[in-house]
């Protein structure tokens, strides 16, 4: 459980027997259905990561709503987040967090294409130890207002690791190089950590140069 999850569950279930005490026991069910919700929306569950080599694991929970490569031959793969789905954020590969770039903007429905350029949103830029670049992006929905991203450039990350979370209905987006194999299709549900969403190939270390470039595009 997320420590949020027990400051607002224990705050409403608290309400509701203040509630139901002063009034009557029926007023204590609203309060009680909100502590519900709250400690179900910021559970924390274990998770196995998987240890295959070149494996990208899904940065959260979610429903895949798109697999695409763009015109910069980058694949992308998004991921919709409900308001029912585990919302901590996990990163997708072991490496190095090279760059954090959070962009503040719009809070369009997170279901639509225009939420990955227009909402905002934290970027994170990996660099593999097989010296692959991979982003993932946490992008604020119709409902999220909130992106909590705790890393800072230059820490080591572990695939899996939690690194984060975005509060309420949201969008996580990972892109990475058109060769990977990707292990995926539109209309999946995968699970942060460890659903695994494509396989890189190995290649040679990329130059620092590519990550400004890369960030750019997106």
């Amino acid at each position: 459980m997320v420590r949020d999850g027990y400051y607002y569950g224990l705050t409403f279930i608290a309400a509701g027997i203040l509630l139901g005490w002063l009034t009557r026991p029926a007023w204590a069910i609203i309060p009680f259905l909100l502590a519900a919700f709250f400690l179900q929306f910021f559970r924390d569950p274990e998770r196995v990561i998987p240890a295959e080599p070149g494996a990208v694991v899904s940065p959260g929970d979610g429903k895949v709503t798109d697999v695409a490569v763009g015109n910069d031959k980058r694949l992308r793969i998004s991921i919709f987040l409900n308001v029912f789905n585990v919302h901590v954020n996990r990163s997708p590969i072991s490496g190095v967090l090279r760059e954090v770039k959070y962009v503040r903007g719009k809070f369009v429905n997170a279901m639509s294409d225009l939420s990955a350029d227009q909402n905002e949103q934290n970027i994170a830029t990996v660099e593999g130890d097989d010296g692959q670049f991979v982003i993932f992006k946490q992008i604020a929905g119709l409902l999220a207002r909130r992106i909590v991203f705790n890393p800072k450039a230059g820490d080591r990350l572990e695939r899996g690791q939690r690194v984060g979370m975005i509060k309420f209905g949201s969008r996580v987006d990972v892109v990475l190089d058109a060769s990977a194999r990707v292990n995926v299709k539109i209309g999946d549900h995968v699970k942060g950590g460890s659903t695994i969403l494509a396989y890189l190939q190995p290649r040679e270390t990329a130059s620092a140069g590519s990550v400004s470039a890369t960030q750019k595009a997106y």
